[in-house]
């Protein structure tokens, strides 16, 4: 790894420092790790909710305008909320807090912040969310991300556990902030010399002398200023929020090459008296031209893959809106696709599914699913391939969810391939249910073909897991130069968790042992158990238990 790719506030660089537990990594919440500010989302929940007076709602809103203004301290605005809020119960808050994480938040937390704590996790640093904002705002966010601590501003509560209008003293805020950390730091051992701070805002700036690596995230005012002239590396992330006009029109702009595409694809279809060649005119044209309008580049490791053999059934992670954007633009031709039945009525995606013969599956109505799946089969056997995302639903997350049966079904009864397509940082580029584009680089990694021939109904749960770890895996290390050998993903045994420590998975390869009727000898003194987990096998049949097991999150 070059230099070049160890840059400040990079996951090349946290990964390259020293690891343990004495070097510390902080982070603050609202336009850090969070675009925007959960304190509004909170005010405004209580007000339309009416959990707030009209008194109240004005008095926090000029709170906040005076504190902007620099007319009143943080602890005047932090008082006007904690005031809002007495009578009631602070489980009713926490509970309130983590629904609107869930509604709200969740899809507001930057993407490349996200790895950036994963990062210092696997170097086994300290991670603490320290933040001026409540706990209510405050624990939701770290629970998701997996940070134990937290410094933060309290509620009082009395015996029953109910808000008195207080906040615990000293208010974390600036210096009292800084003294936290310190306090912190010095109880764990935590060399603040060597240790990371990530903030936004001008109050942070004093913590920022207190680390050794301070690392300004979208930084304005003050903190910006002072870090220009310190020759602090700054930050900046437009994945969440903030979009503006640029992004917008881009968008539009690649949006709208959709109209003289398609009447070029209408042109070559009529000229040449071929349908699909119409259609692949579209396909090889318009998503390239979407993805270069917004400013999206894909770095693809194992193109030569995608056209290996066709056809084939191209299954994706599925991340947000323009992933199947980004895979269409990688298979290029001869393709469909499988779609949510509500899909069917939005006016760009129905009418592009219609184009390509797509088919749109009523997940709430088995029978219906069956047959459109079948519909599907007969498309792959007449030489189309076959685009779908195995997890059926987005998650705006690094994680992936299990992967359901469908695709895998389609393959076999049309007896074509899976290509794995793993998609890394879609996130960047847009959250769960973006309908605009910011600009970024997509890594993608295509995997050779799978062959399904010696699939069956018995181990076809196995041989998903197999293929799910795959992906875990990827993610988690994703490769730099070289694709990894997918054999070991293929063999009967492939659902075992490979991103675990070997030393603490002995066990797991007793299991192994037991359900596998396995074709490689994996070592010549457990020969006689394996014929006996031959003879067991038949009535136990572990692989339809195979679960899809979470394993660690994948770093991107």
């Amino acid at each position: 790894m070059t230099d070049k790719l160890r840059l400040p506030g990079t996951v090349a660089e946290v990964m390259a420092s020293p690891p343990g537990p004495h070097i510390g990594a902080f982070f603050d919440l609202d336009g850090t790790l969070v675009a925007g500010f959960t304190g509004v989302i909170l005010t405004q929940e209580q007000f339309l909710a009416r959990q707030m007076g009209i008194g109240d709602f004005i008095a926090m809103i000029q709170a906040g305008l005076n504190h902007q203004l620099g007319r009143a301290e943080f602890e005047d605005l932090i008082g006007t909320a904690a005031r809002a809020m007495r009578g009631r119960s602070l489980s009713d808050l926490d509970e309130m807090g983590e629904r609107l994480f869930r509604q709200k938040i969740e899809a507001k937390i930057y993407p490349e912040m996200r790895d950036l704590v994963r990062a210092h996790m696997d170097r086994g640093h300290t991670v603490c969310l320290s933040s001026s904002a409540l706990t209510i705002q405050v624990e939701p966010v770290a629970r998701h991300l997996g940070i134990t601590n937290m410094l933060t501003n309290r509620f009082v509560v009395d015996d029953h556990g109910t808000v008195n209008g207080a906040i615990v003293e000293p208010i974390l805020w600036g210096s009292g902030k800084a003294n936290a950390v310190q306090k912190f730091a010095a109880e764990r051992d935590i060399d603040l010399a060597d240790s990371y701070f990530y903030a936004d805002g001008d109050e942070d700036v004093a913590l920022m002398y207190l680390v050794g690596n301070p690392r300004p995230t979208n930084p304005e005012g003050k903190m910006a200023a002072v870090a220009r002239q310190r020759g602090w590396p700054i930050t900046r992330f437009s994945s969440r929020g903030g979009t503006g006009i640029t992004s917008t029109v881009r968008t539009l702009a690649g949006v709208g090459s959709m109209f003289p595409i398609a009447a070029g694809a209408i042109g070559w279809g009529m000229l040449t008296r071929n349908r699909r060649r119409g259609v692949n005119f579209f396909t090889g044209n318009w998503g390239p031209a979407l993805l270069a309008a917004s400013g999206v580049k894909l770095n693809v490791l194992g193109r030569e893959n995608l056209t290996a053999q066709r056809p084939a059934v191209f299954i994706f992670n599925h991340r947000n809106n323009f992933d199947p954007i980004i895979t269409s633009v990688l298979v290029r031709d001869n393709f469909t696709g499988v779609g949510k039945k509500e899909l069917e009525s939005d006016p760009v995606v129905g009418t592009l599914g219609k184009l390509l013969d797509a088919v749109f599956i009523d997940r709430d109505d088995a029978k219906s699913a069956v047959a459109e799946l079948g519909r599907v089969e007969d498309l792959a056997r007449k030489g189309l391939s076959v685009v779908i995302a195995p997890e059926g639903t987005r998650l705006d997350t690094t994680e992936v969810g299990p992967f359901k049966k469908g695709p895998f079904r389609i393959a076999m009864a049309a007896g074509i391939p899976i290509v794995p397509i793993v998609i890394r940082n879609a996130e960047v580029i847009g959250s769960r249910d973006s309908s605009l584009m910011n600009p970024g680089t997509v890594d993608v990694a295509v995997f050779p073909p799978i062959s399904v021939a010696d699939w069956t109904v018995d181990n076809l749960v196995e041989r998903i897991a197999g293929i799910r770890q795959l992906y875990l895996d990827t993610l988690k290390n994703w490769p730099a130069d070289a694709l990894p050998d997918i054999a070991k993903y293929l063999q009967p045994d492939a659902a075992a968790p490979a991103t675990k420590a070997p030393a603490k998975k002995a066990p797991a390869k007793k299991v192994a042992a037991k359900k596998t009727p396995a074709r490689k000898a994996v070592a010549k003194k457990v020969v006689a158990k394996k014929v006996v987990a031959k003879k067991v096998a038949a009535k136990k049949t572990p692989a339809k238990k195979a679960p899809t097991r979470e394993t660690p999150r994948g770093r991107q």
